[in-house]
């Protein structure tokens, strides 16, 4: 049974909290000044601590500080009415792990301890008739485009917003870059939502402006009943944190990251799989300039693949083969191993989500600059044998008729290769249920 112990002088808020933990097995010990905690923090060494700011003998600076020197394994979760930046700041400076805001909901202390300590096991939650029903996993579709936004007239089927995808599987929902589609998966959210709070995960594939330049609008972020994980890999030149702050501040936005009210937490990736919830996912890095990433989700429904930006290695490496000091031949065995671990990695996915930004001919004239072509695309996704192909992060320049003959022409070569593969173009608004064969409008 897990312990916690709650240090806070409020002798109400202490028994609501502690009959919080107890519902849930955990083993409760409870202090109602700073200088009792600490006694029994040392004595007991219990795996996680709520604490107060403002407490009489030592306050919760001081407690952070303490613990946080002695009891190095223990997580620290301030729990505070005080929404001041500076007190965040500081709290988390002397030690703490969270800091979350009064009223205190059972939903905002879960997923705080789901993040913090994955190794906890949670008491089984009862379900209803409706919910142990097995609701099939489904993506929507936010923002499609590439590089930059391009609203108007010739992009109003397949949509202007550049790349946000949304995926709900196995009682998660996981982001899939912040590009500025993810407005309106906010506004979209909030109208869902109501005054209930909401757990989200946004999993960053890179830091280029179109991936990310729509958090600052993202209305989720706006809100302290929201918890937010910012998942990504450490940039060339930066820090995740760094980056997705730098783009806030003063001269750039009038709100900076960490004024955002939302517990938004923001967590550099080091490993190759991880979970997020119930959702196994593997990641691999994509040939495209800086530090960029694509991810598979592994859900009960069904698995998704994304890669917004990848650029095949065989006509790259043969075009520079004399530049880099290898043989035509030696840049041939290297495109072709890549693309066979391209290939494994996307083997049997029911969707795929690929960079197919430039025709063949464009392609000819792009070479080297992070993307692909539409027959490398097609030809990838044959030969992983996955089940359904949405052609992602349109170029700019690309209007509907453009995007309809690429359709078209993908759909032939799937056609004269004799095997199946289901083709789209990626169209803002469309949802996908992993199981169903055509995306709902």
């Amino acid at each position: 049974m897990p312990r916690v112990l709650i240090i806070e002088d409020d002798a109400e808020n202490r028994r609501v909290l502690a009959d919080l933990f107890t519902r849930e097995d955990w083993k409760v010990l409870e202090a109602n000044d700073g200088d009792a905690g600490l006694e029994l923090a040392l004595r007991d060494r219990p795996e996680l601590i709520l604490c107060d700011l403002l407490m009489p003998k030592s306050n919760g600076f001081q407690v952070c500080r303490t613990i946080r020197e002695q009891l190095q394994p223990t997580k620290i979760i301030v729990v505070s009415g005080r929404d001041y930046g500076v007190d965040r700041t500081s709290a988390l400076q002397a030690g703490a792990d969270e800091y979350l805001l009064k009223p205190i909901t059972w939903e905002l202390l879960s997923s705080a301890i789901d993040r913090l300590m994955p190794e906890i096991p949670r008491r089984p939650k009862p379900k209803s008739a409706a919910e142990s029903e097995s609701i099939p996993a489904r993506i929507g579709l936010w923002g499609v485009r590439g590089s930059i936004p391009v609203p108007g007239k010739s992009t109003v089927r397949y949509g202007g917003n550049t790349s946000c995808v949304e995926v709900r599987a196995d009682d998660e929902i996981i982001i899939l870059d912040a590009g500025t589609g993810i407005r309106l998966l906010g506004l979209a959210l909030d109208k869902e939502f109501g005054a209930q709070s909401m757990k989200l995960t946004l999993l960053i594939t890179h830091t280029h402006w179109d991936h990310i330049q729509g958090l600052p609008f993202f209305s989720p972020a706006y809100n302290r009943k929201n918890l937010i994980r910012v998942l990504g890999y450490e940039g060339a030149r930066a820090g995740l944190g760094k980056i997705l702050a730098g783009q806030m501040e003063t001269p750039f936005f009038p709100v900076s990251l960490r004024e955002l009210p939302s517990h938004l937490a923001i967590e550099e990736l080091k490993e190759m799989e991880f979970e997020i919830g119930k959702v196994k996912v593997r990641s691999k890095f994509a040939n495209h300039p800086g530090i960029c990433a694509g991810y598979r989700l592994f859900t009960s429904s069904g698995s998704v693949a994304y890669f917004p930006d990848s650029e095949p290695y065989e006509l790259l490496k043969m075009q520079f083969a004399s530049r880099d000091g290898i043989s035509e031949e030696e840049a041939r065995d290297f495109a072709r191993t890549e693309r066979t671990k391209m290939v494994q990695f996307l083997q049997g996915c029911d969707v795929v989500i690929l960079d197919t930004q430039y025709t063949d001919e464009e392609y000819a004239q792009h070479i080297g600059w992070g993307h692909s072509s539409l027959s490398s695309v097609v030809s990838l996704a044959l030969d992983a044998e996955v089940r359904q192909l949405l052609l992602f992060h349109h170029d700019p320049n690309h209007d509907d008729e453009m995007i309809d003959k690429m359709v078209e022409h993908a759909r032939a070569l799937v056609k004269k290769s004799g095997k199946t593969l289901e083709v789209d173009g990626a169209r803002e608004g469309a949802e996908i249920l992993l199981g169903a064969k055509t995306p709902a409008a």
